[in-house]
């Protein structure tokens, strides 16, 4: 044999195998690497429908306000792109806080994350898939319109106050109805923790688009506003240590929006529920709750004068408030109508320093929103801080809510008509309590620097 060809024979057995290795190693890698991109694609099992839980079905749910459900693939596949075009377009869910502007941490935050939106839009690109089915969470346990809202956390109500009957038509303009009732329950002052509330089921959650209960107690010049409601916002429960003091007798003054969606409503009822702190103790704070502090009408004009919006034009109004004693706030909740855009809460320090609390950029009537800050970070304002506020209204064309840029726009209580003011959370506070809360604010503020130096 020629020694020459059985060498060139072994050189062209070893090349086959060399190529035959080298198919077989880049095959495998690409099988992993298409694993792989198939792996990053979102699902809803895994990726969505924990972020749905999280930021929507408490609204839409079977029994809910939301137009339709979103719990099971089934229910929200259909709905992938209108999903997808509101999230990313800040529409859904609705929180309408300027994320650039302001304390960006709050209890009740359910906007989502640029990444959830990014993983929401991902999934409808890739054809909104539903993966693995083992890989659902949970399903969340949700409260029925007819049930308190609060009673997983705190129980049932203390105690229950009703409106009277109010019959709701099915067509026509806005209503108001302010019966007055007499409060009746208690045999001694107690000290208020929380309190929901609660209107009829299912009729009431559509029509009344927010209301007031309040207190007027015998005997005395003060009012003790109970419970204050909006389209978002149905309770409030104090922080830990805070309490609004209430008197055994009085007279409930009911103060009731409702507006007409097609359908009547005969002797509708209105339901607020009280939770006490316990008959022996005594909050250390003591809370007005949600107070109002009007944007229009100030300066010595009457309510409401200083509003003139032009056709296809815009309006600014602004004004100021001094503390006359230190004070905490807990939430910051705007109130516009339709033609109202960007409401902003600002604080002006006594040494002259000016810092922007909150402000809401993309105001939507439908919605009333009470923005409750976290413990560590709620407003600490020394006494003779000014809170100043700025409203703007936007009656053109580039205002989806507006009904008629056309139209002069005025003050009313109608939502085509315009009103501005704040329901601020507010707890006053004596100098000691302020010096306490003030070191107890630094004291925590230290011990996470120190914490995340480590």
């Amino acid at each position: 044999m020629n020694p020459l060809s059985t060498l060139t024979s072994i050189s062209q057995a070893r090349d086959l195998l060399f190529n035959t290795l080298l198919t077989l190693t880049l095959f495998n890698l690409a099988g992993t690497a298409d694993a792989q991109d198939r792996s990053a694609i979102p699902t809803f099992s895994r990726d969505i429908a924990p972020i749905l839980q999280q930021k929507c079905q408490t609204c839409h749910n079977p029994e809910g306000i939301g137009p339709m459900p979103l719990i099971s693939y089934r229910q929200v596949q259909p709905f992938a792109p209108l999903i997808k075009d509101r999230v990313t377009r800040g529409i859904m869910p609705p929180w309408h806080l300027d994320k650039t502007t302001g304390i960006q941490r709050y209890k009740n935050d359910i906007s989502l994350s640029d990444a959830e939106i990014a993983t929401i839009a991902d999934w409808v690109d890739a054809g909104s898939p539903e993966g693995d089915p083992a890989n659902l969470p949970a399903p969340l346990e949700i409260a029925s319109g007819d049930q308190w809202q609060l009673a997983d956390q705190l129980g049932p109500p203390d105690l229950i106050i009703r409106s009277a009957p109010y019959d709701v038509i099915a067509n026509g303009q806005d209503q108001w109805w302010m019966p007055e009732v007499s409060f009746e329950g208690l045999d001694h002052e107690r000290w208020l923790r929380a309190a929901e509330f609660k209107p009829s089921y299912p009729l009431g959650r559509k029509v009344v688009h927010h209301g007031h209960a309040v207190l007027i107690p015998e005997g005395e010049r003060r009012q003790v506003a109970l419970a204050r409601y909006g389209v978002g916002k149905s309770f409030e429960i104090y922080p830990e240590g805070t309490g609004m003091r209430v008197p055994a007798h009085g007279t409930i003054a009911w103060n009731l929006h409702y507006f007409p969606v097609g359908a009547e409503g005969p002797a509708d009822v209105v339901e607020v529920g009280l939770w006490f702190y316990p008959e022996n103790q005594r909050p250390e704070l003591e809370t007005a709750g949600e107070v109002m502090m009007r944007v229009d009408g100030r300066n010595g004009m009457a309510r409401g004068q200083d509003i003139l919006i032009p056709p296809h034009g815009y309006q600014v109004l602004e004004s100021t408030y001094v503390l006359d004693s230190a004070a905490t706030i807990h939430s910051f909740r705007p109130h516009l109508h339709m033609r109202g855009k960007v409401m902003s809460m600002s604080a002006i320090y006594p040494d002259g320093r000016k810092e922007v609390l909150s402000q809401v950029n993309k105001y939507n009537h439908n919605w009333q929103i009470a923005y409750m800050y976290e413990d560590d970070v709620k407003p600490l304002l020394p006494k003779g801080t000014v809170l100043q506020f700025t409203s703007v209204f936007d009656n053109t064309v580039n205002n989806p809510l507006n009904p008629d840029p056309n139209q002069w726009v005025v003050f009313g209580r109608r939502g085509v008509d315009e009103m501005s003011h704040a329901w601020v959370g507010i707890t006053y506070l004596n100098e000691e309590q302020y010096g306490r809360a003030l070191s107890e604010r630094r004291a925590r503020t230290e011990t996470l620097r120190v914490g995340t130096s480590e």
